[in-house]
């Protein structure tokens, strides 16, 4: 059997001092946060420094934000009211044609072999946008109206423009989420992350000079000169700390890609709507033609 020492031999070894200076940090913060701490006893972080952080700061809120809006375009049915019986239907489908590719591979020359039915080929995926339900329900129903029905064909007319929109719809979508979702949240996670992680060590380094200057102050007269150094390494570190997090911070400010990403965002809406546009009023004018002769029959008809 494995001996105590042996064992504990094994264990990965702790670094006491970084424990320690943990634990000293988060009796700092804790006294900081309870206002144990005079004023003065706190590090004052140059302006620079906090200008730059609270720039940053709204900065992120605005990636944050925006991301949580415009993650939508991801999604094709956000604008499609799709009711639960076509859900259902769907699932439906999609357990049969799961349960028909499982039985072809596992149950071929069994006794069960001739209950499993045939892998029918997969039906295109219809695009589930408001446009394209509509484009869908119009065309049904010139079909059901037949092609001399005045109605069904203005919606046979109607439901092809539709189907244009919504085209145009998908095409937004996937430029929005290639130009402007993808590269705002990589944004986001990487240089305004790397710029937020330099913050975080700054505060802990400012933690580590203040825990250690009260320290000093307290510390007895042999061990004053060990408290001094470090003292001293802390405002080395926070000094280094600053400086890079400053760097960071300019750099996430100054980068050029997050407005280029918006200019990205608004042509992919100018084109989406203008091809709507485009659609629509490219059939309005029948449309409006025929209903205006429709009236004109129905008041005739009645002797108006």
């Amino acid at each position: 059997m494995q001996s105590w020492k042996s064992f504990t031999a094994a264990l990965p070894a702790v670094d006491v001092s970084a424990v320690n200076k943990s634990l000293r940090n988060s009796v700092q913060a804790t006294r900081e946060r309870l206002g144990n701490v005079a004023p003065d006893a706190i590090t004052e972080l140059p302006a620079e420094y906090k200008q730059l952080e609270a720039r940053v700061d709204a900065l992120r809120d605005v990636h944050v934000k925006l991301l949580k809006i415009t993650k939508v375009y991801e999604t094709e049915s956000y604008d499609y009211p799709s009711d639960v019986t076509e859900n259902l239907s769907e699932y439906g489908q999609q357990a049969q044609a799961a349960w028909s590719s499982f039985a072809n591979k596992n149950l071929k020359n069994t006794a069960l072999a001739g209950a499993v039915p045939a892998e029918k080929p997969k039906a295109p995926h219809p695009p589930k946008t408001l446009s394209h339900a509509t484009s869908r329900a119009a065309k049904t129903g010139a079909s059901e109206l037949g092609a001399d029905d005045r109605l069904g064909n203005a919606l046979n007319t109607y439901g092809a423009a539709l189907e244009k929109v919504g085209d145009a719809r998908i095409a937004q979508d996937q430029l929005i989420t290639e130009r402007f979702v993808t590269p705002w949240q990589a944004t986001l996670s990487t240089s305004i992350g790397l710029a937020m992680k330099a913050r975080a060590a700054v505060k802990t380094a400012r933690l580590e000079l203040d825990s250690a200057r009260s320290a000093l102050k307290t510390a007895a007269p042999a061990k004053q000169e060990q408290a001094r150094l470090h003292v001293e390494e802390a405002e080395d570190k926070l000094v280094q700390a600053t400086e890079t997090a400053i760097g960071l911070m300019k750099a996430v400010l100054e980068n050029p890609e997050p407005l280029q990403n918006l200019s990205s965002l608004v042509k992919a809406q100018l084109i989406y709507f203008s091809t709507a546009a485009e659609a629509l009023s490219g059939v309005e004018g029948e449309i409006e033609a025929a209903a205006t002769a429709a009236e004109g029959e129905y008041r005739t008809s009645r002797g108006a």
